[in-house]
């Protein structure tokens, strides 16, 4: 699995929408789409601070690492 993006999560226990989170952070539905579903190749440290800025959380509370080997 690798790294797991948790936004959905966040923006749930925040009531908000992609939307609102993306007009907050100043980027567009596509990119945060790439970036939510896991897609995104890397995340420039500027627009995680502004994502944690807009929900109020840690970076721990949006990126999750799953180890890819199975125990």
């Amino acid at each position: 699995m690798g790294i797991i993006i948790n936004i959905d999560v966040m923006l749930a226990k925040r009531k908000m929408s992609v939307t609102e989170l993306s007009e907050r952070v100043g980027i567009t539905m596509a990119n945060l789409s790439i970036l939510k579903n896991g897609k995104a190749k890397a995340i420039r440290f500027s627009t995680l601070e502004a994502i944690c800025d807009a929900l109020d959380c840690q970076p721990g509370d949006i990126l999750e690492y799953e180890s890819e080997k199975e125990e």
